[in-house]
């Protein structure tokens, strides 16, 4: 990789990418960002948290606080605590814990997770009433020793975050909850559009349901808008608005991670086009 000209400050605003997990730091240098997201493990696998750098979670969370990196951590896809399903929620919750435990440990700002998704009953109103409430429940059963960012996904007929509504019955039925402090909001671009949601809005539409926006994933989207595909594209390369997709990152302030394809090179010219837009 290259070593990149610094590119993450935009004012007070912070650009960074999701990154390899073997050597964050390395990673961050060689963008010149200050902030990276990455796993802790297989995000397909229910095995647990695994830290790859060198050292384990304490170095990493002694070099990162000294290379003045800050690290969020996403949780793995497999993670789905709405579900009505034992087999499903019950490995979820324990696996969300153990993330949660990891993040804390490597010194994180937060772990993001997926909203997840129902199935498809005999009466979807029920299904989707025990998923919010499942929400409620799992906020309930986790320490969380770190923010937990709950993320917008793009697609599902059933899923608890596509849609603002959908989002807005999550937040009623965790805002009870014990804990429900340390919930905050991660929105993708790239999601909320091919989620079927306006991004002209969905700035001021989240915070209303919210009350604020924690980090943001800016991802151009290779589908149209409602396709409910969750495929990432480059900036300018997909099919948001260019000047639409900046908007939305003005408007939210908060810290950006890119989660576009490539490596090092496309994330700094990534950063660059934002910035420029910015």
């Amino acid at each position: 990789m290259s070593q990149a000209t610094p590119s993450s400050p935009v004012g007070a605003l912070t650009i960074g990418a999701h990154v390899d997990q073997q050597d964050p730091i390395a990673e961050a240098r060689a963008r010149g960002m200050t902030v990276v997201q990455m796993f802790l493990g297989d995000p397909q696998s229910y095995k647990g948290p695994v830290v790859e750098y060198a050292g384990g979670a304490e170095a990493l969370k002694a070099d990162a606080a000294e290379a003045g990196v800050a690290i969020y951590v996403h949780a793995p896809y497999v993670i789905n605590v709405a579900t009505t399903n034992n087999r499903i929620r019950i490995p979820s919750r324990k696996l969300l814990q153990q993330h949660v435990n990891a993040a804390a440990e490597v010194g994180a700002q937060g772990l993001i997770v997926h909203g997840g998704h129902v199935s498809r009953g005999d009466d979807d109103a029920e299904m989707l009433a025990k998923g919010f409430d499942n929400w409620r429940k799992a906020i309930e059963a986790t320490d969380l020793a770190v923010p937990l960012l709950i993320e917008n996904t793009a697609g599902g007929d059933h899923a608890m975050t596509r849609h603002l509504a959908r989002i807005a019955r999550v937040w009623d039925a965790i805002e009870s909850a014990e804990g429900a402090d340390r919930v905050g909001f991660c929105l993708d671009t790239c999601h909320a559009h091919a989620g079927g949601n306006a991004l002209e809005t969905v700035v001021d539409d989240v915070i209303a349901i919210t009350g604020r926006i924690d980090l943001v994933h800016c991802n151009d989207s290779r589908d149209a808008f409602d396709s409910g595909a969750d495929r990432h594209a480059n900036l300018g390369a997909g099919q948001i608005d260019p000047e639409l997709l900046a908007r939305v990152i003005r408007d939210a302030g908060a810290p950006v991670i890119l989660e576009t394809p490539g490596g090092a090179d496309q994330h700094v010219a990534d950063a660059a086009w934002l910035q420029e837009r910015l």
